[in-house]
């Protein structure tokens, strides 16, 4: 057990040259989200603070920190997708983070291509080789420990629709690694990629 221990409360400061909050919980899946404004105005953002909570029915949720464009449209819509980031979409991804206008097409800025969904209204990244089609459940604006609400959001969804690229499936079973997922990481632009050598495996004592 280590002995040195840099212990901090996060109320009072980390005394680190950067909050490495980020850092410890990572990596990170990417919440890749697509959304459409009540006027039809398309949206794609990633967010860092994703991840999936259910298994029936399956439950996926993100976290935006401010009440962005993606939170509003899915509140008002009650839909959005998650588009899953790979290696070969990561540029394309970055170009989405960009702070722009809500009336700005982050599909258009980034080149891709929306596609229609099957099910919901919102379209997803084409390019992209997985896609969730959610409907909203819950949005929650967090609170700290004192009760005090913060200007961050969860919103929750049930995936009623899942794409999977047929490439991706082997004898039934969905290859991860195949799938080259990115992941975030610490640092103001560290991620992380997924590859088939990284892969083990320990099955559940019994």
């Amino acid at each position: 057990m280590p002995e040195d221990i840099h212990f901090y409360e996060p109320a009072n400061g980390h005394r680190l040259a950067h909050d490495p909050f980020n850092a410890l919980v990572a990596p990170r899946p990417i919440g890749w989200i697509s959304t459409k404004s009540r006027d039809g105005a398309l949206n794609l953002a990633p967010y860092s603070f994703f991840n999936a909570f259910n298994y029936v029915p399956p439950i996926v949720g993100f976290s935006s920190v401010g009440y962005k464009d993606s939170v509003r449209n899915a509140e008002e819509t009650g839909e959005f997708c998650w588009n899953l980031a790979t290696r070969p979409l990561a540029e394309a991804m970055n170009q989405t983070c960009v702070a722009v206008g809500p009336d700005v097409d982050e599909f258009a800025l980034s080149g891709l291509t929306p596609k229609p969904s099957r099910i919901i209204s919102v379209p997803h990244v084409a390019e992209s080789p997985v896609t969730f089609e959610c409907r909203v459940t819950q949005i929650i604006q967090l609170a700290g420990v004192d009760g005090q609400k913060v200007d961050t959001w969860m919103v929750f969804g049930e995936v009623v629709g899942v794409h999977i690229a047929q490439h991706l499936l082997r004898e039934g079973v969905y290859d991860t690694a195949a799938g080259e997922p990115i992941l975030r990481g610490g640092g103001p632009a560290d991620y992380f990629a997924v590859n088939a050598s990284q892969k083990f495996q320990m099955h559940r004592p019994k």
